[in-house]
């Protein structure tokens, strides 16, 4: 009995010694590897990086820019079904366990020793809490040490926050595939969805992707990712967090997931929304762009700017095609599986009806075509063979620019197509506007290219901007980046000087011939009108912009002044230096779209200084404004109290005035004459009160318009990128005037017919359209002019400074009209 005793006494004390020995080898293990843990109070403050979205002034999306796509939601917004199917997934027990789950453990433990020595990874028994601890300061590494560490920040961080806290970093942080971080991005990726919208199948697939987002691609592994979804819907109905209907629904559920992309991807708006995305790196920097979480409202709207980009793909289109066709893109091996092969070949994107495809075979009457097949998400290759008709119809204008047939009409699609040879082609489009099915239209990519800008002129706020054919093709916005020759668009500028400096719209000058000397070897400067050797001889300055007569510009340039001319066009912000030379009077110089369509908008809203802008309002992730383009003082708009028959706000504006009032309103109405019956001619068909001008550079390199309705200003160039004419008869009213023209149409049409407003002071007088004397019985046309007080017109004039059959030099009159002389000289102009 006593051997017994001593013999369990000495099982209790090594059984003693043992537990103690264990414990302390447990603390030690405990101390050792916690005091290298990481500082966990960051989370307290944690701000992970959250994407920058773009959007319309509609509120339509139009970009999204992020390293990590990610969009944070605090737990509060995030529905209760989608945390039940991640709680489902993960961790069922989140709310009960203190940071780790032991049952979760052991199992994973017999699993391991099953699984010891045949390779496989070993199964994890993380809880949410964990995953947390290792997505935030733990790299993927497979071990002990890494897990025994992750435990033990877990449970401290489970006394340190609350679930909700936890599971909100959780929900937040986690990669789901695609590139999405967090559930708010991946229903956006996976389902154009908000969480609030989600089904119980669509939670559910969401709640799988954590196990392995590579694998469960629902493109590529479409049945085991199905199969996840399943489980986790089981689960749900398991815990009793959903009916049986509703389970019964969600596994019968198709799993149809978006291709959603993450650049600008509504209203034909890459360069816009590249434009921004530039604004706002200058601003903040890469890391609050990429990282910030920034809410951006554009000036975009988005119905201009489809029509926008359609008048201006169409204008530039139009004008290749009278080029002649240059041939196929490239050539293909049709033999075996075509699709695969055409699917490498790089296409544009944005060019949309226009699909990229290769020619199957030819006769003299049609060719069959196979097109591009698409991708899926995931990049999977669609198994879709779309086949159609090119017929002899949809390659008419398609004159061979080279060989025999050079500059030719096709008669018969063999002459132009052959098997292998791949192209654009798109829907063929019925006199009557209808489809025709099946049949297509062969298309080429323009070289000729472009760009148009629409303002709103009160604002400066960016309406549309069109930065080239394809931003797919080339990203060089040439509204903003591309300097150009404006030509004749700049004269307005010059007038506006010469209004503001005495003269009035009657004033006259000379058309005609004139040698400039340009000194220091420079030679003589001859200036010619566009139609060579041909004069108006005296000419009333609203002539001379209606006809755009060079000669008559400088003349009128030498009259007021290089210098004085340089400070108009500096203070409209066209040039920031204007070389004191004449030839700049006439468009000599560079600028671009976006800084003539400003100046024009400064002429339209009265001579008020403006700033262009793309951007309305920029708000941070917490949703404070952080910018605002309208800087206009709103006195009274503060009301705490409400509506107590206090006086109605009111916005102060304290926008420079560039030029004077009465003066905007003359050169306006003097750009009307260039529509109604001048070089811009083509804009009268918008049936709209529109006042422009047009351009044409040195040997027709660039085409411009540039115009305005009182609430609308439109510019726009047309040109190759590495300049070059455009043909020797090539005219701004030819072929940019008539885009222009169809924008405004479309712009317009539902807005009405409203006319430029009177300003107080100018004074219409009837005045004879060709002398710009007040009308008498024996004027010819008679038009209505404005005028300055204390600038009306005389009833008569002779010339003055040339000596009379008596050797007379006539003087003006006291009472005539001093517009009619140069300011200081006395010389008819």
């Amino acid at each position: 009995m006593r051997l017994l005793i001593r013999f369990f006494g000495f099982l209790f004390t090594a059984g003693t010694v043992i537990f103690l020995v264990g414990v302390a080898a447990a603390a030690g293990l405990i101390w050792h590897f916690s005091k290298d843990l990481p500082d966990y109070s960051q989370l307290q403050d944690y701000e992970p990086p959250v994407m920058t979205r773009v959007h319309a002034a509609d509120g339509a999306l139009l970009g999204e820019y992020s390293k990590e796509r990610r969009l944070y939601l605090p737990i509060q917004a995030v529905p209760k079904l989608v945390i039940n199917a991640f709680l489902a997934a993960e961790d069922k027990n989140f709310y009960e366990h203190g940071g780790i789950d032991y049952s979760g453990m052991a199992r994973a433990a017999v699993v391991y020793a099953q699984n010891f020595g045949s390779g496989r990874r070993p199964q994890g028994a993380s809880t949410i809490t964990q995953q947390v601890a290792k997505n935030f300061f733990f790299s993927s590494e497979v071990s002990f040490a890494r897990k025994i560490k992750e435990a033990l920040l877990a449970m401290r961080l489970e006394r340190a926050y609350s679930k909700d806290k936890i599971l909100e970093l959780y929900l937040n942080e986690i990669y789901l595939g695609q590139g999405a971080y967090g559930i708010a991005a991946a229903s956006l990726v996976y389902f154009d969805k908000s969480v609030n919208e989600l089904t119980v199948a669509e939670a559910a697939f969401l709640a799988a992707l954590p196990k392995a987002p590579g694998t469960l691609n629902p493109v590529r592994n479409h049945d085991r990712a199905v199969e996840r979804r399943n489980y986790v819907v089981d689960r749900l109905l398991e815990n009793g967090w959903i009916k049986q209907t509703d389970a019964d629904i969600a596994r019968k559920d198709p799993l149809a997931v978006t291709n959603r992309t993450n650049s600008a991807r509504t209203f034909a708006g890459e360069y816009f929304a590249e434009e921004v995305r530039r604004d706002l790196l200058e601003r903040y920097g890469e890391k609050k762009l990429y990282e910030g979480g920034l809410s951006v409202r554009t000036s975009l709207d988005p119905k201009l700017q489809v029509m926008a980009r359609k008048t201006m793909a169409a204008g530039l289109v139009n004008f290749d095609e009278t080029q002649g066709w240059r041939g196929a893109i490239s050539k293909l091996d049709i033999t075996g599986d075509w699709g695969v092969k055409l699917a490498d070949v790089k296409s544009l994107n944005d060019i949309s009806p226009w699909r990229m495809a290769v020619v199957l075979e030819t006769s003299d009457q049609s060719a069959r075509i196979g097109f591009q097949p698409g991708h899926e998400l995931g990049g999977v290759l669609s198994k879709e063979r779309k086949t159609g008709i090119v017929t002899l119809d949809g390659v008419r204008w398609a004159k061979p620019t080279a060989g025999p047939a050079k500059g030719k009409t096709p008669t018969a699609v063999s002459q132009i197509l052959s098997p292998g040879d791949i192209i654009y082609a798109d829907p063929l489009i019925a006199k009557d506007g209808s489809l025709v099915d099946g049949q297509y239209r062969l298309r080429q990519l323009p070289e000729i290219s472009g760009a148009m800008v629409a303002m709103d002129p009160h604002t400066g706020r960016v309406l549309a901007m069109v930065g080239g054919f394809s931003f797919d093709q080339s990203q060089f916005n040439r509204a903003t980046q591309a300097y150009r020759q404006p030509g004749s668009t700049i004269k307005p500028i010059v007038y506006s000087s010469a209004l503001d400096n005495g003269y009035t719209p009657s004033s006259v000058e000379i058309d005609g011939p004139i040698e400039i000397d340009q000194g220091q070897g420079g030679g003589v400067w001859r200036p010619e009108n566009f139609s060579v050797g041909k004069y108006q001889g005296p000419t009333t300055l609203r002539n001379a912009l209606r006809l755009s007569l060079n000669t008559v510009t400088v003349r009128l340039a030498q009259d007021i002044g290089m210098p004085l001319i340089g400070e108009y066009a500096k203070r409209f912000g066209v040039y920031d230096e204007l070389p004191n030379y004449l030839s700049y009077a006439l468009g000599a110089g560079e600028t671009t779209v976006m800084r003539m369509v400003t100046a024009y908008s400064m002429i339209d809203n009265s001579g008020r200084r403006i700033k262009p802008t793309l951007i309305d309002r920029i708000q941070d992730r917490y949703g404070h404004t952080i910018f605002r383009h309208d800087a206009r003082e709103c006195r009274g708009c503060d009301a705490p109290e409400g509506w107590k028959n206090q006086p109605e706000p009111q916005l102060v504006d304290r926008q420079e005035q560039v030029l004077d009032v009465l003066t905007a309103y003359q050169i306006t109405s003097m750009m009307e004459g260039v529509v109604q019956g001048g070089t811009a001619i083509a804009l009268r068909d918008v049936g709209k009160p529109i006042a422009g001008k047009t351009g044409t550079s040195n040997e027709g390199k660039d085409l411009w318009f540039v115009g305005f309705s009182p609430d609308l200003v439109v510019g726009l160039y047309v040109g190759y990128d590495k300049p070059r004419s455009l043909g020797r008869n090539a005219q701004g009213g030819h072929t940019a005037a008539p885009i222009a023209r169809d924008f405004m149409k479309l712009a317009l049409a539902d807005k009405p017919a409203t006319p430029f407003k009177i300003p107080a002071g100018i004074k219409l007088i009837r005045v004879d359209a060709k002398t710009g004397l007040r009308a008498g019985p024996d004027s010819g046309k008679i038009i209505l002019e404005a005028f300055k007080p204390g600038t009306a017109p005389s009833d008569n004039y002779s010339a003055i400074g040339v000596a009379d059959a008596d050797g007379r030099v006539p003087q003006a009159e006291p009472d005539g009209d001093r517009s009619l002389f140069r300011p200081g000289t006395g010389g008819l102009y």
